[in-house]
């Protein structure tokens, strides 16, 4: 069974890995042959990658195709039609947590793609939801998947204010409000400190520098991490904060529950689809910073309270594990 899978294979050029180059090495193990584009940094030649790949694997059983809701929506638009012109059955992964809107202000480009594929994968409940309300039948869920053996978990009898924060350094993901968290927080705890893990995708990391220096609040930057590397650091600290402005289903959640770390939240998106409020997790409104540090205050002034928030975190996140998983991606390819 051969599989063309189209995505931004971008972790060599310091960007964070994403699903083709996650999935696409899982399913290599799982015995499907499997071949991957592009790794090329323009945005122009990493399309004519994609369509080349297309063209030199047209044998392939199917075309997987990584469909976000932004600027890289025109690469899944452009590379579907090219598979239905070569009679090439491919099925888009719903990434994109504004993919919604995508579908509301293109509808026509939308049916374009999403009705004439084979099926569509969505790693949330949430576009899942969206997608079957704008009347598309042929979506599954399959969720993001991590290796649950490959994360140490860590048992806390206390939570201190020690704040860790890993995505891309972009509009979309608000790390403003990391800074003006830890700003708020340091009102009543004076040894909070923060942490922010993960590569410039918009040139956003400057101003946030600045930001936090014209605050007068010690941030450490420590730039793109490995998995490894984030996750052993991720020892030291005893809240994940993630701020975002648009989600869909962020594997760095999924990875902070299986470490341990309570994990506060923005409810946008697919998040309270992934996150159950005060069972699994803790969810507050888009950018509403008052509420995130009031929780984080809970986190560490309720330690058993929150000790069972991870537990059950912890056994949620087992349903993400590979081993779980597999079989699903298995059965739609084979």
């Amino acid at each position: 069974m051969k599989i063309l899978y189209l995505g931004n294979k971008l972790s060599k050029h310091g960007i964070n890995k994403t699903t083709v180059e996650t999935l696409g090495g899982l399913l290599s193990e799982s015995g499907f042959e499997v071949v991957s584009y592009s790794s090329k940094k323009n945005i122009l030649l990493r399309l004519l990658d994609m369509l080349y790949g297309i063209l030199k694997h047209k044998d392939s059983n199917y075309i997987l195709i990584d469909t976000y809701s932004t600027s890289a929506f025109w690469f899944a638009f452009i590379s579907s039609q090219f598979a239905r012109f070569l009679k090439i059955k491919y099925i888009p992964i719903l990434h994109g947590g504004d993919l919604p809107n995508r579908l509301q202000k293109n509808p026509k480009l939308c049916k374009l793609i999403f009705a004439n594929a084979n099926r569509l994968v969505s790693p949330s409940g949430y576009l899942k939801f969206h997608f079957e309300q704008h009347g598309f039948s042929n979506v599954i869920h399959i969720p993001n998947s991590i290796t649950i053996s490959e994360y140490q978990f860590k048992e806390r009898k206390f939570f201190s204010p020690k704040l860790i924060w890993v995505r891309a350094f972009a509009e979309i993901y608000n790390p403003k409000m990391a800074i003006d968290v830890l700003e708020k927080l340091k009102h009543k705890y004076s040894n909070a400190t923060l942490t922010m893990i993960g590569p410039d995708k918009d040139g956003s990391l400057n101003s946030i520098k600045e930001y936090a220096k014209h605050l007068n609040l010690k941030v450490d930057f420590t730039g793109k991490l490995s998995k490894k590397e984030w996750t052993t650091l991720a020892q030291n600290f005893d809240v994940f904060i993630n701020t975002t402005h648009f989600d869909n289903m962020p594997v760095s959640v999924l990875e902070a529950m299986a470490l341990g770390l309570p994990v506060v939240s923005t409810n946008v998106g697919g998040l309270p689809y992934l996150i159950e409020h005060d069972k699994t997790g803790f969810l507050v409104d888009d950018n509403d910073i008052l509420a995130m540090v009031s929780k984080i205050d809970q986190i560490i002034s309720s330690p058993i309270q929150t000790n069972e928030v991870v537990s059950n975190a912890r056994n949620f996140v087992q349903s993400a594990d590979w081993e779980n998983v597999k079989n699903k991606w298995i059965n739609l390819l084979k």
